[in-house]
């Protein structure tokens, strides 16, 4: 992305935006190969003491 300390606060919130677009057309994240939330450690009830009650 180029210097955008001379711009207007407008007109660098648009250069971002788009940059930001462009990179997420150039580069789309790959869809996850697990169940989305799986990978979250389990705790058990008891465990969390207080929180439970």
């Amino acid at each position: 992305m180029a210097n955008t300390t001379k711009l207007s606060r407008e007109d660098r919130k648009k250069t971002k935006r788009t940059a930001r677009k462009k990179r997420k057309a150039e580069k789309p994240l790959k869809p996850r190969d697990y169940p989305r939330g799986s990978k979250k450690p389990k705790v058990k009830k008891l465990a969390r003491g207080q929180a439970k009650r």
